[in-house]
């Protein structure tokens, strides 16, 4: 095979694992997809998100064509995103929540963390994620405005995700974050660069500087609070940082396309 559709072959492989790594799609796959494989398919996690954005924006749009008001377009929008990753990320957000609230050393953190039992912060976290991400959504009156807020909040907070992986270390010496490894140097770039052209594109210049902005500070405070909480990193945590890069983006489609 010719050295450019290895490339493009390997490219497509890469998007395939992405997609089934942030999604409930029932995709083929023949290969085992192991940790080094889903680190450096992280490239294709803002294409993914994209996709599972598109799903509430479909979502939305038939809605609105059956009359159905906004509030109730706006639940079945986030109802298909969470359909389609099957709760992924806001299962490490509460089990985030609850370790970091409730354990009273490293190890009892790590402990809660991998308890599948939802607890008082978990059950909080998840009921503020809902309801700001369902606020947004009907705050922003145009469907074609909310179409676009879902695809770029989906695509540009998946975006960071390989920073994080590579700046911040696992906490654990086993488990997704530690199986996976660090996101090789050319997926890192090739998720920022997806996430900075999904803000661009979809909210505009000055969008785009005040997104990059925010998906920094949380970045930096989410591995600053995981390194004082954990020592580290771990998939959870990962999976938290995506639903906070979600509602900060939301939110500021709120001002954005409504100003």
């Amino acid at each position: 095979m010719s050295k450019p559709g290895a490339w493009l072959r390997g490219l497509a492989t890469d998007l395939e694992i992405s997609i089934l790594f942030s999604t409930r799609l029932p995709l083929a796959h023949s290969a085992p997809i192991g940790g080094g494989d889903v680190a450096r398919a992280t490239w294709a996690l803002p294409i993914a998100g994209a996709l599972l954005g598109g799903a509430g924006a479909l979502a939305y749009w038939t809605a609105f064509q059956l009359g159905l008001p906004s509030v109730i377009a706006a639940g079945l929008a986030l109802a298909a995103t969470l359909v389609a990753t099957g709760c992924l990320h806001e299962d490490g957000l509460a089990d985030t929540a609850d370790g970091f609230g409730g354990g009273n050393s490293v190890r009892h953190k790590l402990e809660i963390m991998r308890d599948s039992r939802i607890g008082t912060y978990g059950a909080c976290a998840l009921t503020i994620t809902f309801v700001l991400r369902w606020s947004a959504l009907v705050s922003i009156i145009d469907p074609p405005a909310v179409a676009t807020a879902l695809i770029v909040a989906h695509a540009s907070a998946r975006a960071p995700l390989p920073i994080f992986m590579w700046l911040v270390p696992p906490a654990r010496a086993d488990g997704l974050a530690a199986e996976a490894g660090l996101p090789p140097r050319t997926s890192v770039a090739a998720a920022a660069v997806l996430g900075i052209l999904a803000l661009l594109l979809g909210l505009g210049p000055l969008a785009a500087i005040i997104g990059l902005l925010l998906l920094a500070a949380a970045g930096i405070l989410m591995g600053w609070l995981s390194m004082r909480q954990i020592g580290g990193q771990t998939g959870d945590v990962i999976g938290a940082l995506e639903q906070i890069n979600e509602i900060l983006i939301l939110l500021a489609a709120v001002v954005l396309l409504e100003a």
